[in-house]
């Protein structure tokens, strides 16, 4: 009953301004993201190092890890290592 008291308060001359839904338009209307995991910039190791030097790290906050690998890649960049 409610969808029929809808369709009875719709109006076609107050409602024809509406543009026709073709493919073409509802493409453009399309939102572009994609669906899924995006791609990984990083990569998950495995990797030993002395507890000093992990607590030290930790012990300066949270983000420690991007920090790390923020220091290795200016090393990389500098050729250091």
């Amino acid at each position: 009953m409610k969808r029929d008291s809808i369709l009875a308060r719709f109006d076609p001359a107050i409602h024809d301004d509406n543009p026709p839904m073709d493919l073409a338009f509802m493409i453009a209307m399309a939102p572009s993201h994609r669906r899924g995991l995006p791609h990984a910039p990083t990569v998950e190791v495995r990797l030993r190092l002395d507890m000093r030097t992990v607590d030290h790290l930790r012990r300066a906050g949270p983000g420690w890890q991007l920090r790390l690998d923020a220091l290795l890649a200016r090393l990389i960049a500098a050729g250091e290592i």
